[in-house]
């Protein structure tokens, strides 16, 4: 960029950097700001590295010199690049770096210096952590995190005036693109939450449910407080005797399950002859934040298993669990065995924790000092809200789903592309505060759920060993929510035949990986080894969706074949069309 074009991209910038100044002061002054400083705790990271820490001083002190003998070589480098040689780089971007990708962080010296410097740096950073042994392995995790975070923030690509991408726009639109970033920025700011900046991450005004998404035919038959019921129209003559429940995860809405045609586990499901029920949990708000996890238990899958039993005859259903709503089918189950209920004929569970040990990057969120904070927080509020929750999931992959979008959306001013993906993971549910603190005590915090006993429900003690029903765990090797091996030891912990399979992707793509459309594959194992790493090694991998493997497992177990049923009875009269309106509540 020539220095005329330089000056011209600084008085953009200058120009409108105090009207926004005063428009995000304007904003910030209506919102709970002891509450967002609260949030923002600077101190964490001090805090983290203040006691039970060592340092190896040899590995720091060789990584101090490489990356001084580095710095050195970047500079000889760059005075030759800019006298017109052609140089090797002395540090390159990952392979799957999209931060980097345009040319001129290759091709300008400049850039192509600022972008070295900063992964050299980063580089360092990483080191100077690695060289530290924490006493604390949650303490390791939380320091690491939050230095990567800093790392991610402070990349050159998120600065317009070092981003070649964003001053170009701003030179081929006269600062247009920055009012219309402000703009962007604004409208973000006005509707998130005081604690979390929630970024525009799709084009919501682009999908409808019931026509984009979510448009597998089917009646809500029954709604309580927490849930509404549907059944699915058969599309088929003949269905399986024992019908099908899917029980979504309550912290996001159950469509995940039916996106478009390609991707509709429900649809495909109803395609096999199965008589299929969904879950649609309400988006609760504070008149429901005395619901506790007892009470998604009861009004959830144990009245949804007294009606599916009362409209199909049969006395046997098999239940299928995704995430959190896996975490409380096992709890259900435990639950119902105690009680001598053995409705639930198998049980299905996708990317599950049942053993919160490792509970991956998501745990740093719930330090021992974070937790206490957390609950107050949310029990004054009577919720935790989705968009908060939102926001830290997109942290775990802050490059992709947090700072790509800051750039296209503030920097660029660019509106970001309908993806119906996004769409969904936008769609957020908020949580009563009677239930997040009675999970995130036995689950992330004291790891209760896997200890026979330490956790009851209404005075029953749930103790997951005894469940003995044939089950069927799914995990995905790149999961970042799940992590596959602590799932594995969810599936270890039953007593029951269990089969365990891996998918390729993630804790999404993995799942909804269709039969016509599967591009991730998966690996089977006949054994539970001892280990999920020796399971693996043992494993087969197979081309394609898992799901003809669920369906190989659970088709056996479904009975014989009956005439389809039609949605609803005289006692359970449809309420109205699929997806119903509890799905279509937003926060």
């Amino acid at each position: 960029m020539e220095s005329n074009e330089q000056k011209e991209v600084a008085d953009f910038l200058e120009q409108y950097s105090e009207i926004f100044n005063t428009m995000v002061k304007q904003v910030l002054s209506g919102s709970d700001k002891e509450n967002l400083n609260s949030m923002m705790d600077s101190e964490k990271l001090t805090e983290l590295l203040s006691k039970g820490v060592q340092v190896d001083t040899a590995e720091l002190f060789s990584k101090q010199m490489s990356f001084m003998t580095q710095q050195a070589e970047l500079w000889q480098n760059a005075t030759k690049a800019l006298l017109g040689s052609k140089v090797e780089s002395v540090v390159s971007e990952e392979r799957n770096d999209k931060r980097f990708k345009d040319s001129e962080w290759s091709e300008n010296p400049v850039y192509n210096y600022l972008k070295q410097s900063y992964l050299l740096s980063s580089n360092m950073m990483q080191d100077t952590v690695n060289s530290l042994h924490f006493d604390d392995p949650k303490a390791e995790e939380q320091v690491k995190f939050y230095t990567r975070q800093y790392i991610s923030s402070v990349s050159p690509t998120n600065n317009a005036l070092t981003n070649p991408e964003v001053c170009r726009d701003i030179l081929k639109s006269k600062g247009e693109n920055l009012i219309k970033g402000l703009q962007n920025f604004m409208q973000d700011l006005q509707q998130s939450p005081a604690d979390a900046l929630k970024i525009n991450q799709t084009d919501v005004d682009a999908f409808t449910l019931g026509e984009d998404l979510a448009y597998t035919p089917g009646d809500v038959i029954y709604q309580n407080d927490l849930i509404q019921l549907i059944q699915y129209k058969a599309s088929t003559k003949k269905v399986n005797e024992v019908p099908l429940l899917f029980i979504p995860p309550f912290i996001n809405k159950y469509y995940v399950l039916d996106m478009d045609e390609q991707k509709s586990l429900i649809k495909w499901a109803v395609g096999q002859g199965h008589t299929v029920f969904v879950i649609s949990w309400i988006n609760p708000d504070k008149t429901l934040s005395h619901k506790g996890f007892n009470d998604y238990m009861k009004e959830g899958p144990i009245a949804s298993l007294d009606v599916i039993e009362e409209l199909t005859k049969s006395k046997k259903v098999n239940v299928v669990g995704y995430c959190i709503g896996g975490t409380l089918l096992a709890t259900t189950q435990s639950y119902l065995l105690a009680k001598g209920d053995t409705r639930i004929n198998s049980l299905t569970f996708l990317t599950t924790l049942l053993d919160f040990e490792e509970p991956g990057e998501i745990g740093v969120y719930l330090s021992e000092k974070m937790l206490p904070f957390l609950k107050k927080d949310i029990k004054e509020k009577g919720l935790l809200d989705g968009r908060v929750l939102g926001l830290a999931f997109s942290m775990l992959r802050e490059n992709s789903l947090f700072w790509s979008y800051f750039v296209n959306n503030y920097l660029k001013g660019k509106d970001p592309a309908p993806f119906d993906i996004l769409y969904w993971n936008s769609d957020s549910s908020n949580l009563p505060a009677e239930t997040f603190d009675f999970y995130m005590t036995n689950t992330y915090q004291e790891n209760n759920l896997i200890k026979d006993g330490a956790v009851e429900v209404e005075g029953v003690p749930i103790e997951l060993s005894k469940i003995d029903t044939p089950s069927y765990f799914l995990a995905t090797i790149a999961d970042h929510i799940v992590l596959w091996q602590a799932s594995y030891k969810g599936a270890k912990a039953l007593s029951g035949p269990t089969r365990f399979v891996l998918a390729g992707s993630g804790h999404l793509a993995g799942v909804i990986n269709s039969v016509d459309h599967g591009k991730y594959p998966h690996w089977v194992n006949e054994e539970l080894s001892d280990t999920a790493e020796q399971w693996f090694e043992s494993s087969t991998k197979k081309e394609g969706s898992w799901w003809t493997d669920w369906e190989n497992w659970v088709e056996p177990q479904s009975g014989k074949q009956v005439t389809a049923r039609k949605q609803g009875s005289k006692k359970y009269p449809s309420i109205e069309a699929a997806p119903g309106s509890y799905v279509r509540k937003r926060i």
